[in-house]
C-alpha cells in the first residue's frame, strides 16, 4: 500500500506541475501533418480500405436513422463511424473515404428532426430508452469532428442543436432511471461529458461547461474500483476510462485534485493490482476483473480503446515514459488482435486462452470504438515538447511540426519496429537551430544505445524514461537508437501463477495449435500443461501469419508435465499475439527462476 500511496503521489505531483505551469508537458501534432508506415500504418491503411470502404453504411448505419424511427431500444453507433471516417479522411485524403464522409454527414443532418432529435427512438422512449443518450452524444462528437477538421459550418449547427436537445430534455429523465434501466446513469450516457467539453472548447459556449461541472456535477463523481459483473454495471471498464478521460480533459480547465483520482486509481488497478493482462487488455465481460483468468470474454476493444486514450492523456500531462510503455504494449498485443489480419473483421474481446470470436456485425460499439482509436494512432507517435519535440512510439513514419519562430522541424523515422529494436530518426530543421529532442526509452529494454551522425553519445539512455538530446540541429542529422531485444519469459500471477508468457520487445507470443496435428483438438486450458524448455528458444524467425517481416521463435517444449512423458518431445512455433489462431499464452517451464516480472507492473514477489 505504501508503493500505490508513493506512484499516486508522485503521478499528481507531476499532474500539478502540469496545471499551474498552464500547458502539457507533451502536445500532440495535428492528424494531417503526420504520415505512417510499418505495423501502424498497415492497420490504418488496411481499416479505411478493407473495412470502412467495405461496409454496406446505408443499410447498417443510415437506415435504423431515416425510417419511421419508432425503436424502443437498440443501438447502432453511427457516430462513432462519423467520427473515425472524418479522421481517416483527413489523415489519408483519400478520395473515397472523403465521398463516404459526405455521404454519412449529410444524410446524417438530413435527418435530423425540427427539436434537433437525430436517433432511431420512438417519441416515448427519446432519452429515456437504454443506449439512446450515448447514441445522441457520439453523434454530436462524430459531427464536431467533421467541423474542427473540415471546417463544415452546418456539421457544427446540427451538433449544437443535438446537444442543446439532450441539454434540454436531461431534466425530465425520471429520478429512478438508473433503477428502472439496471444500468448506472454514467454508464448509459458513456462519452457524453467529453462530447460536451469538446463542444464547448470549440463554441465557447458556456451552457456545454456548466452541463459538464454542474447538472452531471463531474469532479464529484467517486466511485472506486467495482470488480465484477453485478446490477447496474458500475465497473464497466468503457465507461470508467471514459469519464476519466473527461475528468483529465476537465483538470485542463479546471485543476481539481478530485479529477485525478479516478484515472490514478485506474492506473494503480491495472499495473499494481492484478487488473492488467499480459496483452494490454483489461476485464471480463467489460467489467474490472482482477484475477487474470485469460479465457472467454477478456479484454473488451471499447475497453482496450480508452485505456490507449487514458494513457496518452496522462502522458501529455506529466511526460512520463512508462505511460508509452503501457500505450505500446497495449496497441501492438491487445488492439491489434481485435482486428483479422485482413482487415475486414473486428473483435469484441481478445482472450489470452481460446478460441477467439469476430463481432458478427459491423455496427455496435466496438467494432466503431476500433475505428476510431485507429484514426487516432498517428497523434500519438510524436508530440511536441517545450522548445522541442519528443517521440513517443516507434514506427516508419514522417511529421513536420512548427516550433517557436517559426522554426519547421520534420522528422523521419526509418525502422523495422518491433520487429527489431533498431531506430533510425532523421532530423531535419528548416534551418539549423538548438532544441532537445526527447526518445522513449522502453523499460523492456537491457543497455539501450544513442548516437548522433555516428557518433556514441556520452551519457548512455537509461530504461524506462525519455532520452533527451538537445544540440544545434541541421538538416540530415540522423540519431541512432539501438533497444536490445531479448526474449524473456514473464511470471503470471493469480491464476496464472506457476506459468509464464513469452515475450520479447513489447510483444507478446502465443501458440496457434493449427501448426501440429496432435494439438489441433486440444482446448487451451490443456495447452497451458505444455513444458516450455526455455534454452532451447530460437528466433526471432520470419512468420508472415500476422504482417509482412512479422517475428515468430521456435522452441522445444514436452507435452506432459514436468518429469513426465518425452522430454523435449514437441517443437513449437509461438507467434505474434494478434495471430487468430492463437489459443494459449501462458505455460509451465521446469524451472520458475529464469522468469521475470512483468516491467509495467508494480512491485512483485
Amino acid at each position: 500500500m505504501r508503493t500505490l500511496l508513493a506512484v499516486s503521489l508522485a503521478i499528481a505531483a507531476c499532474f500539478a506541475a502540469s496545471a499551474v505551469s498552464g500547458a502539457d508537458a507533451l502536445v500532440p501534432l495535428d492528424l494531417r501533418d503526420v504520415k505512417v508506415g510499418g505495423e501502424i500504418g498497415r492497420r490504418i491503411d488496411t481499416t479505411i480500405t478493407n473495412n470502412l470502404l467495405m461496409i454496406d453504411v446505408d443499410r447498417d448505419f443510415l437506415a435504423p436513422f431515416q425510417k419511421s424511427r419508432q425503436a424502443g431500444d437498440g443501438y447502432v453507433g453511427l457516430g462513432k463511424l462519423i467520427d473515425s471516417v472524418v479522421r481517416l479522411a483527413a489523415y489519408s485524403g483519400n478520395e473515397r473515404l472523403l465521398a463516404l464522409k459526405k455521404h454519412l454527414i449529410e444524410e446524417t443532418i438530413r435527418a435530423q428532426e425540427a427539436d434537433g432529435y437525430i436517433g432511431i427512438m420512438k417519441p416515448e422512449s427519446r432519452m429515456r430508452a437504454l443506449w439512446d443518450i450515448h447514441e445522441m452524444g457520439y453523434i454530436v462528437y462524430g459531427l464536431l469532428s467533421d467541423y474542427r477538421f473540415f471546417n463544415e459550418k452546418p456539421s457544427l449547427e446540427a451538433a449544437r442543436r443535438l446537444a442543446d436537445y439532450i441539454v434540454k430534455h436531461w431534466a425530465d429523465l425520471p429520478p429512478d432511471w438508473d433503477r428502472a434501466t439496471h444500468i448506472a446513469t454514467h454508464v448509459s450516457v458513456t462519452g457524453l461529458e467529453r462530447t460536451m467539453l469538446a463542444l464547448y472548447a470549440t463554441t465557447g459556449e458556456r451552457r456545454y461547461l456548466d452541463f459538464v461541472v454542474r447538472t452531471r456535477d463531474l469532479a464529484s463523481w467517486d466511485l472506486g474500483i467495482v470488480v465484477g459483473r453485478r446490477e447496474g454495471i458500475e465497473g464497466h471498464v468503457y465507461a470508467y476510462m471514459a469519464r476519466c478521460l473527461a475528468q483529465l480533459e476537465l483538470y485542463r480547465r479546471q485543476p481539481d485534485d478530485r479529477l485525478l483520482a479516478h484515472s490514478l486509481r485506474a492506473l494503480d488497478f491495472m499495473t499494481a493490482g492484478n487488473g492488467l493482462a499480459i496483452s494490454g487488455g483489461e476485464g471480463q465481460w467489460e467489467i474490472w476483473t482482477n484475477d487474470q483468468d485469460g479465457r472467454g470474454e477478456l479484454g473488451e476493444t471499447c475497453a482496450t480503446a480508452y485505456q490507449i486514450r487514458v494513457y496518452d492523456s496522462i502522458l501529455r500531462l506529466q511526460g512520463a515514459s512508462r505511460l508509452g510503455d503501457l500505450m505500446e504494449r497495449t496497441i501492438f498485443n491487445a488492439l491489434f488482435a481485435a482486428q483479422s489480419p485482413d482487415g475486414r473483421h473486428l473483435r469484441y474481446f481478445s482472450p489470452l486462452e481460446g478460441p477467439r470470436q469476430y463481432h458478427p456485425t459491423d455496427t455496435y460499439c466496438c467494432p466503431c470504438n476500433y475505428r476510431r482509436i485507429i484514426a487516432e494512432l498517428p497523434q500519438m507517435i510524436y508530440y511536441r515538447a517545450g522548445e522541442g519535440t519528443a517521440v513517443n512510439l516507434y514506427t516508419p513514419s514522417e511529421a513536420s511540426l512548427r516550433l517557436s519562430d517559426g522554426l519547421v522541424v520534420k522528422l523521419r523515422q526509418e525502422t523495422a519496429y518491433p520487429s527489431d529494436g533498431r531506430v533510425t530518426v532523421y532530423v531535419n530543421p528548416s534551418r539549423p537551430a538548438t532544441f532537445p529532442v526527447q526518445f522513449r526509452i522502453p523499460t523492456w529494454t537491457d543497455k539501450a544505445t544513442a548516437s548522433v551522425n555516428g557518433q556514441a553519445v556520452s551519457n548512455p539512455p537509461k530504461a524506462g524514461s525519455f532520452f533527451t538530446i538537445k544540440q544545434n540541429w541541421k538538416a540530415g542529422d540522423r540519431v541512432e537508437l539501438n533497444f536490445p531485444m531479448t526474449w524473456r519469459f514473464v511470471r503470471g500471477r493469480q491464476r496464472q501463477t506457476g506459468r509464464v508468457a513469452v515475450m520479447r520487445g513489447p510483444l507478446v507470443y502465443g501458440l496457434a495449435p493449427v501448426q501440429d496435428a496432435n494439438l489441433a483438438h486440444r482446448d487451451g486450458a490443456d495447452l497451458g500443461r505444455i513444458v516450455l524448455l526455455p534454452a532451447t528458444i530460437r528466433g526471432p524467425i520470419v512468420d508472415e501469419t500476422v504482417r509482412s517481416g512479422g517475428t515468430a521463435c521456435q522452441i522445444q517444449a514436452s507435452s506432459e508435465g514436468f518429469s513426465m512423458g518425452d522430454h523435449g518431445n514437441l517443437t513449437l512455433k509461438l507467434t505474434e499475439f494478434p495471430d487468430p489462431a492463437i489459443r494459449c499464452v501462458y505455460f509451465r517451464v521446469p524451472d520458475l527462476s529464469i522468469s521475470v516480472r512483468d516491467e509495467l507492473l508494480g512491485p512483485q514477489p
